[in-house]
């Protein structure tokens, strides 16, 4: 059961690698020519349609720094025994390097119905909701990268019960985390 868990840890830590890549470049203000609005500024219902946060550089870096991250791990770590043991599928037979990448794209992507649904309720970017509404929004914003990761990584790693389960609870647990350390190194503009 420990390995298993330690498994699904590793097969996470691309999500690490894209969220660095992304931090850094907001911090740098590299990549600005993509740091633009994902919905070009349209308005839904008289308001935006995810808002200004949501730019093209997030799907980017993040697709960038997961497949980084991914292709450590298939390329290089693999021939590693002591990660090779704790993998939940030979990373051997898995795809490229584009694997990881559509996987960390995906998981940035999810993140827009949370956008949509608070711009909705009038919450703006980096904003928080009290309340209800708050706690609701926080653990979305904790778990839909998740989701999208997930989705993307399916068709080739079962999304076992149990591996969804611990997934929740280490995102949950270091997502946060992250984000409070991200806005202390000036990587994002809230530690929210």
């Amino acid at each position: 059961m420990l390995v298993e868990i330690a498994g699904i840890v590793y097969l996470l830590l691309p999500l690490i690698g894209g969220a660095a890549v992304h931090g850094a470049c907001m911090k740098a203000g590299w990549l600005a020519c993509l740091a633009r609005p994902i919905d070009r500024g349209r308005l839904f219902g008289g308001k935006p349609l995810f808002g200004r946060s949501k730019t093209w550089r997030g799907p980017v870096t993040v697709a960038v720094g997961a497949g980084a991250v991914y292709a450590l791990q298939r390329y290089a770590l693999h021939h590693v025994p002591a990660f090779a043991a704790i993998e939940i599928v030979d990373y051997a037979l898995l795809p490229g390097v584009w694997f990881g990448a559509v996987a960390g794209a995906a998981a940035e992507l999810a993140e827009l119905p949370n956008s949509f649904v608070k711009r909705r309720l009038g919450i703006e970017p980096s904003a928080t909701a009290s309340g209800l509404p708050g706690a609701i929004f926080f653990l979305w914003d904790q778990l839909d990268l998740l989701l999208g990761y997930w989705l993307a990584i399916a068709w080739v790693i079962p999304p076992t019960p149990m591996r969804v389960v611990v997934s929740v609870i280490v995102v949950g647990g270091i997502h946060p985390l992250l984000t409070v350390l991200g806005f202390w190194l000036g990587m994002r503009p809230t530690a929210r």
